[in-house]
C-alpha cells in the first residue's frame, strides 16, 4: 500500500495526518517557546571563551520575527501561512545562525507554496528544499554546523515518510536525527571538539523541532511566546568614514542561460570574499585574488564583460592614518552618488565612521547583531541609489548579504569581519570612482590590516594551544584565541607580537566603554616604549565587552 493509499483512509481532520495553516502556526509558536526556554544554554555553546555567545539570542529573535508575521493570521491555507512565516524570519534574521535558519524556512515555504494542507510527504519534501536552500545560501558551507543537522533532518523525514503517514511519527524521527547529528558535530568540526562543545546553531534547530514535537504530543512547551525584540537597534545619520585590502576584482557578466550557482562555486574557489549575485542574463561578481586575470578570464568565457575593475587603494589609507594627509571632506549623505551603511558597536567608533563618510550607522556587533530588516531600513533611508554596506563583524555578513538581495537599490557588501577592516576599507574610497571600482579597492585594502581584541575569558578553556582560566585577560588575533594572561598590559604586548607589529607602521588602540581614557593613554605609553619605531594612536571606541580593539597596519 502506497503512502497515498494509506492517507486516503485517514480522516482529513486528524492533525496527526493532516495539518492546515492554523495547525502549523501552533507548531511555530511551540518551537519558539521551547527555543526561548533554552536560549541561555545555546548561547553558552561558544567555541571561544569570549563574551559573544549569542547564537541562541539570534535564533530566538529570528523566530520571534517569524511568529510576529503570522500571530494574527487566520488563514487555514498552510502554504500561505508558511510563506508569511518565512518572510518574517527573513526580515528578522540575525547572525549567521539566524540567516541560515531563515533560509531553511524560505525553502520550506517555496515547497509548500499554495498547498492547502501539509501531510508527511509534503513535510519530507519541504525539509529537503529547506536544507538545499540553506546550503545554497552559504558560499562555503561547513559541515558540523546547522547545515549538517538540517540535511540529516531532511533525510530522516524522507525515510519516515516511506513507511508512515503519521506526522507525529515523522517528526519524532526528525527530532531523533537532529539530536544524533548535533552530538556528532564535534567529530565533523575539529574546533568544536577542541572546545568541548556541540554546534550551537545545530542545537538551536534541534530545540525548535523538539518544541514542535512536544506540542504534537500534547506535552508542555514552557514559557509564553514573546515578540518584542530584546535589544533595540539604533540607526543614525553620519558624516564621513575609513578602511582597506589586496587585488579586488569586480565585473558584470552579460550572457544567456548563466548558471548563478555554478558561477558562485567557481568564483569561491578562486579567492576570498566571493560575491556572485544576479540572474541567467546578468551576474555581478567580486572576489579577492592574488591574480586578477583568473576570474576575469573565466568571466570572459561566460559572456560579455562590463564594468571590470581591478584596483588597490591601500596607500591612500596608510597616508591618512599616519597623518601625512587627511581625506577630503565628505557629505553627510554619502560619498558622492554612493551611500555607506556601517555596523558599529560603540559611540566612539560611530564617530570614527561618521568622520570618514558613512551615511548611516546601525548599532550592533558582538551579542547585538542587527537583523536583516534593520540593515534594509538603513539602506532605504539613504538618498543614494548605490550603497556600500560594511558589516564589521563576521556574524553580520550573512544578514548584510540578505538585505542586499531584498533592496531595489544597487547594494554591495564589503565583507568586513572586524571594525579595523571597516575603517581601512572606508579610507580606500576614491571619491571620483564608480561603485564597482570603490568596492574592489575597499576589499583589497581591508586585507592589509591585522585586528586584535582584548577581553575577559567567560570560562576556562584550552584552544589553539592556549590555556586560559575563567576571568583571565585574553587576546584574539583576527578572531583566533592567541594569548592569555593576568594583566591587560601583559596580554597587549604578547598580542602585538602575534600580530607582527614589528613589521608594521601604525598601532591603533580603540578602548571600550569600561576603560577610562587615562588607562588607555597609560597602556599606549607603555606599548610605545616597546615599539618606539611605530606610531601609536589611542581612540575612544566605546564598544561593550571588549576592553580594546587593536588595529595594526
Amino acid at each position: 500500500m502506497t503512502a497515498q493509499d494509506r492517507r486516503s483512509e485517514k480522516d482529513s481532520g486528524d492533525a496527526r495526518y493532516v495539518l492546515d495553516g492554523q495547525g502549523f502556526k501552533r507548531l511555530v509558536r511551540a518551537g519558539l517557546g521551547w527555543l526561548q526556554r533554552h536560549q541561555a544554554t545555546i548561547n553558552a555553546l561558544n567555541v571561544y571563551p569570549v563574551p559573544d555567545g549569542d547564537t541562541g539570542t539570534n535564533m530566538v529573535l529570528t523566530m520571534r520575527s517569524a511568529w510576529s508575521e503570522i500571530q494574527d493570521v487566520t488563514d487555514s491555507n498552510v502554504g500561505r501561512v508558511v510563506g508569511k512565516m518565512a518572510h518574517g524570519a527573513l526580515m528578522g534574521a540575525r547572525g549567521n545562525s539566524g540567516v541560515i535558519l531563515s533560509q531553511i524556512w524560505r525553502g520550506f515555504a517555496r515547497c509548500l507554496d499554495e498547498k492547502d494542507v501539509l501531510q508527511t510527504d509534503d513535510l519530507a519534501a519541504a525539509c529537503r528544499e529547506g536544507s538545499e536552500t540553506a546550503y545554497k545560501g552559504v558560499v562555503k558551507p561547513v559541515e558540523g554546523t546547522i547545515l549538517t543537522v538540517a540535511r540529516a533532518v531532511a533525510d530522516a523525514a524522507a525515510r519516515a515518510d516511506a513507511s508512515t503517514d503519521d506526522l507525529v511519527t515523522v517528526l519524532e524521527q526528525m527530532v531523533f536525527a537532529a539530536h544524533e547529528t548535533v552530538v556528532l558535530t564535534p567529530s565533523l568540526l575539529p574546533v568544536l571538539k577542541e572546545a568541548g562543545v556541540v554546534d550551537a546553531g545545530g542545537q538551536g534547530l534541534f530545540i525548535i523541532l523538539q518544541g514542535m514535537l512536544r506540542h504534537m504530543r500534547g506535552e508542555p512547551v514552557a514559557q509564553d511566546v514573546e515578540v518584542d525584540e530584546a535589544t533595540p537597534i539604533r540607526h543614525e545619520g553620519l558624516v564621513p568614514g575609513e578602511e582597506g585590502y589586496e587585488y579586488d576584482v569586480q565585473f558584470l557578466v552579460v550572457g544567456d542561460d548563466l548558471d548563478v550557482d555554478e558561477i558562485r562555486e567557481r568564483i569561491a574557489e578562486m579567492g576570498d570574499y566571493p560575491l556572485v549575485v544576479g540572474d541567467p542574463t546578468t551576474i555581478k561578481v567580486h572576489v579577492h585574488v592574488s591574480d586578477p586575470g583568473v576570474p576575469i578570464s573565466y568571466g570572459a568565457e561566460l559572456g560579455s564583460l562590463r564594468d571590470v575593475v581591478v584596483e588597490d587603494m591601500q596607500a591612500q589609507y596608510q597616508d591618512f592614518v599616519s597623518g601625512r594627509e587627511g581625506p577630503p571632506a565628505r557629505p553627510t549623505e554619502g560619498i558622492g552618488d554612493i551611500g555607506v551603511v556601517a555596523v558599529v558597536p560603540g559611540d566612539g567608533l560611530a564617530r570614527v565612521f561618521e568622520s570618514l563618510g558613512a551615511g548611516a550607522v546601525v548599532r550592533g556587533g558582538q551579542t547585538m547583531n542587527p537583523s536583516t530588516k534593520d540593515l534594509l531600513e538603513a539602506i532605504e533611508r539613504l538618498p543614494t541609489e548605490q550603497v556600500i554596506l560594511l558589516p564589521n563583524n563576521s556574524n553580520v555578513v550573512l544578514a548584510a548579504e540578505q538585505s542586499c538581495e531584498m533592496s531595489d537599490k544597487e547594494v554591495v557588501v564589503v565583507p568586513t569581519r572586524f571594525v579595523p577592516e571597516g575603517v581601512t576599507a572606508l579610507l580606500a574610497v576614491n571619491y571620483q570612482a564608480d561603485l564597482e571600482s570603490n568596492v574592489k579597492a575597499m576589499k583589497r585594502a581591508m586585507e592589509d590590516v591585522e585586528t586584535g581584541e582584548i577581553t575577559l575569558a567567560t570560562r576556562s578553556a584550552r584552544l589553539n594551544g592556549v590555556e586560559v582560566l575563567d576571568g583571565q585577560v585574553i587576546g584574539l588575533h583576527n578572531g583566533e584565541l592567541k594569548v592569555g594572561g593576568d594583566t591587560v598590559e601583559e596580554v597587549a604586548g604578547q598580542l602585538l607580537d602575534e600580530m607582527g607589529a614589528d613589521d608594521r607602521e601604525i598601532i591603533t588602540l580603540y578602548h571600550g566603554e569600561d576603560v577610562s581614557w587615562e588607562a588607555a593613554e597609560r597602556l599606549g605609553g607603555l606599548l610605545q616604549e616597546d615599539w618606539p619605531g611605530q606610531e601609536i594612536e589611542v581612540i575612544p571606541g566605546g564598544q561593550p565587552h571588549y576592553l580594546y580593539i587593536i588595529s595594526v597596519e
